[in-house]
């Protein structure tokens, strides 16, 4: 990823961090009955996606089950799966295609996200654009949209109205985010609203999907709403430690850095600047073609309070979105949605 729209690609794709298969949800032992209904569901979802992703010419099919052969963590259909358990009687089928839905149109996004960004990698595997071209990766995440579009129609009009005004958000949140905070606009402010739209809009329409197809009531529906989009947004604010803090990530350290992309440590630095942090503010306010550079900023941005300050505040957000399981009814559903705070909040941080 570079340039300003990056930031994008991470909260869009959180191509970064990697989060537990559902056995590790907590520390705790989990229900093997509950573990056993989640991974049937999990491995009946994997399979229809790329049966959905399948189009009438083995080229078009090659290029749209690309990203979805590269893996991914699938946290949005677990979220439609955990959800779619707060109530008995959730169709299985219908459960298959809310994650599905869901998924394709994370995915989608990842195709338009690289070609934005020039991105040569994804997933671990040559990007779209960089295997093909642009117009081939453009053409394939519409496909994409397509094929969410026809299998959300067959969940009803009211799936189609929330997976709409969420597209229109994700879409917005990309405009925003391009165009950059402004001279009038705070750049914490602006970032957090823009990874709002980018990760926290899917995130909370697939715990909302989940708790539609089980047939939550109204106010468990807004609890899960509030719930996904904050938890979306501390996925992202984790990332950004886990870019600085972690070398166990699976990944070089320092991306954003090189890139020039301000994230959360870096935007509460430059809010809260004193004395001797010249040298830090100006490492983290260009792109670091230097490694010795990188390396340096890195350093000196572990070492600094802000640091601690950035992860109190992931750690807060994610007390927030458990505040709001409240209102869901007992059981392992609720229990695993919880535990999914600690461990998106504090992944290798």
């Amino acid at each position: 990823m570079v340039g300003p729209a990056a930031r994008l690609g991470h909260a869009a794709g959180g191509v970064r961090g990697r989060l537990p298969a559902v056995t590790s949800l907590t520390d705790q032992a989990v229900d093997p009955v509950f573990e056993a209904l989640v991974r049937e569901r999990l491995d009946s979802i994997e399979e229809r996606l790329k049966e959905t992703a399948r189009a009438q010419t083995a080229f078009t099919t090659d290029a749209a089950q690309h990203l979805l052969s590269a893996g991914g963590k699938r946290f949005r259909p677990l979220l439609v799966v955990l959800a779619s358990q707060l109530y008995p009687g959730a169709e299985p089928s219908a459960i298959d295609r809310a994650a599905i839905v869901m998924e394709l149109t994370h995915v989608a996004s990842l195709y338009h996200d690289d070609v934005m960004d020039e991105a040569d990698m994804r997933r671990g595997v040559p990007s779209a654009n960089s295997r093909w071209d642009n117009t081939v990766a453009i053409m394939v995440g519409d496909f994409l949209f397509a094929r969410a579009s026809s299998t959300v129609a067959t969940l009803g009009t009211e799936y189609v109205m929330l997976q709409a005004e969420t597209f229109a958000r994700l879409v917005q949140g990309q405009i925003a985010e391009t165009r950059g905070a402004g001279d009038e606009s705070d750049g914490l402010d602006h970032y957090l609203d823009v990874i709002a739209d980018k990760t926290g809009s899917l995130i909370a329409a697939s715990t909302v999907f989940g708790g539609m197809v089980c047939g939550a009531p109204a106010d468990v529906l807004d609890a899960l709403a509030a719930y996904g989009e904050e938890i979306g947004v501390v996925f992202q604010l984790s990332d950004d430690l886990l870019d600085i803090a972690s070398d166990a990530s699976g990944k070089v350290p320092g991306t954003d850095l090189r890139e020039g992309v301000p994230t959360l440590p870096v935007l509460m630095l430059r809010a809260s600047a004193r004395p001797g942090d010249e040298r830090l503010l100006d490492l983290t306010s260009r792109p670091l073609d230097d490694e010795d550079e990188v390396a340096e900023a890195l350093a000196a941005l572990r070492a600094h309070r802000v640091m601690d300050e950035a992860r109190a505040e992931v750690g807060r957000r994610a007390e927030v979105a458990r505040g709001y399981l409240s209102r869901l009814p007992e059981g392992p559903a609720r229990e695993a949605l919880s535990a999914l705070c600690d461990q998106v909040a504090f992944r290798n941080t």
